[in-house]
């Protein structure tokens, strides 16, 4: 089992032009940007639309700007402070993570044709056609 000192937060999902944001269970003593703590269970992070939105918009801004302007301007519109640096940490884990996925997607796609392949060349060992053989049989 892979242990990791950094939050998972649960990737929203988009219905139309919205995101329907999701609960995370917390980690360490960090609440992250665009979470709050429940009231009643300490280990629970409540989603904040409002934030989680604006995060987002921040995301497209660092096309165009720094993260010392970008985290200054969400901290402005949200009314909650974010550094740069914890504005840059938390996009680099979002990147990581996507990276991983797909990572993953590509070696499950992969390890399943060789699967394919190898049991194609079994049933060519037991006297089965000729998994390479693809030319039809002549009568």
């Amino acid at each position: 089992m892979k242990i990791t000192k950094t939050w998972t937060l649960p990737k929203p999902e988009k219905i139309g032009e919205e995101y329907v944001w999701k609960a995370a269970v917390r980690v360490g003593r960090h609440v992250p940007f665009g979470y709050r703590q429940h009231p009643d269970d300490c280990d629970i992070l409540l989603p904040i639309p409002e934030e989680l939105e604006l995060f987002e918009k921040a995301k497209e801004f660092l096309k165009r700007y720094s993260y010392r302007e970008v985290s200054a301007w969400l901290s402005t519109q949200s009314g909650r402070y974010i550094s740069h640096v914890g504005l840059y940490k938390r996009v680099k884990i979002e990147q990581k993570r996507k990276t991983e996925a797909s990572t993953q997607r590509y070696l499950a796609q992969r390890y399943k044709e060789a699967l394919e392949k190898a049991e194609r060349f079994e049933g060519r060992q037991l006297g089965q056609k000729d998994y390479l053989d693809t030319s039809p049989t002549e009568a």
